[in-house]
Protein backbone atom coordinates (compact mmCIF):
# COMPACT_ATOMS: atom_id res chain seq x y z
CA UNK A 1 0.00 0.00 0.00
CA UNK A 2 1.43 3.39 -0.69
CA UNK A 3 2.12 5.63 1.63
CA UNK A 4 0.00 8.59 2.13
CA UNK A 5 1.82 11.02 3.60
CA UNK A 6 4.21 10.94 0.60
CA UNK A 7 1.58 11.61 -1.72
CA UNK A 8 -0.02 14.45 0.37
CA UNK A 9 3.46 15.89 0.48
CA UNK A 10 4.01 15.63 -2.64
CA UNK A 11 0.82 17.13 -3.94
CA UNK A 12 1.14 19.99 -1.62
CA UNK A 13 4.57 20.85 -3.53
CA UNK A 14 3.23 20.95 -7.13
CA UNK A 15 0.17 22.84 -5.43
CA UNK A 16 1.61 26.19 -3.43
CA UNK A 17 3.63 27.34 -6.58
CA UNK A 18 0.00 27.68 -7.81
CA UNK A 19 -1.43 29.33 -4.78
CA UNK A 20 1.31 31.98 -5.12
CA UNK A 21 1.03 32.84 -8.41
CA UNK A 22 -2.38 34.79 -7.70
CA UNK A 23 -1.61 38.24 -6.85
CA UNK A 24 -2.86 39.11 -3.45
CA UNK A 25 -3.74 42.52 -4.65
CA UNK A 26 -6.27 41.56 -7.43
CA UNK A 27 -8.48 38.95 -5.83
CA UNK A 28 -11.82 40.83 -4.38
CA UNK A 29 -15.45 39.78 -4.26
CA UNK A 30 -16.11 42.08 -7.16
CA UNK A 31 -19.90 43.03 -8.53
CA UNK A 32 -20.73 39.43 -8.44
CA UNK A 33 -20.30 39.65 -4.69
CA UNK A 34 -21.61 42.67 -4.22
CA UNK A 35 -25.14 42.03 -6.03
CA UNK A 36 -25.29 38.52 -4.23
CA UNK A 37 -24.57 40.39 -0.78
CA UNK A 38 -27.30 42.95 -1.80
CA UNK A 39 -30.16 40.48 -2.65
CA UNK A 40 -29.72 38.88 0.43
CA UNK A 41 -30.03 41.81 2.10
CA UNK A 42 -32.98 42.83 0.53
CA UNK A 43 -34.46 39.21 1.03
CA UNK A 44 -33.72 39.98 5.20
CA UNK A 45 -35.49 42.81 4.97
CA UNK A 46 -38.78 41.76 3.05
CA UNK A 47 -39.27 38.54 5.36
CA UNK A 48 -38.37 40.81 8.88
CA UNK A 49 -41.30 43.01 7.29
CA UNK A 50 -43.77 40.46 6.58
CA UNK A 51 -43.26 38.57 9.89
CA UNK A 52 -43.76 42.49 11.54
CA UNK A 53 -46.80 42.17 9.78
CA UNK A 54 -47.83 38.67 10.18
CA UNK A 55 -46.61 38.88 14.00
CA UNK A 56 -49.78 41.94 13.83
CA UNK A 57 -52.32 39.56 13.03
CA UNK A 58 -51.88 37.10 15.89
CA UNK A 59 -54.29 37.58 18.51
CA UNK A 60 -53.56 35.57 21.14
CA UNK A 61 -55.54 35.44 24.75
CA UNK A 62 -54.61 33.04 27.53
CA UNK A 63 -56.65 31.19 29.37
CA UNK A 64 -57.20 31.58 32.99
CA UNK A 65 -56.04 29.34 35.52
CA UNK A 66 -59.34 28.59 36.87
CA UNK A 67 -60.42 27.38 34.08
CA UNK A 68 -57.83 25.00 33.27
CA UNK A 69 -58.17 23.40 37.00
CA UNK A 70 -62.09 22.42 36.37
CA UNK A 71 -63.09 25.12 38.59
CA UNK A 72 -65.26 26.69 36.09
CA UNK A 73 -66.95 23.58 33.87
CA UNK A 74 -68.19 24.14 30.83
CA UNK A 75 -71.62 23.36 29.38
CA UNK A 76 -70.51 19.77 28.40
CA UNK A 77 -69.85 19.01 32.06
CA UNK A 78 -73.34 19.83 33.16
CA UNK A 79 -76.19 17.58 34.00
Amino acid sequence: MPDMSASASLAMTHLVPLAQEVDQNKVTPGVLGFIVFAVMAIAVWGLMKSMNRHMGKVDFKEKSDAGASGENPGPAAKG
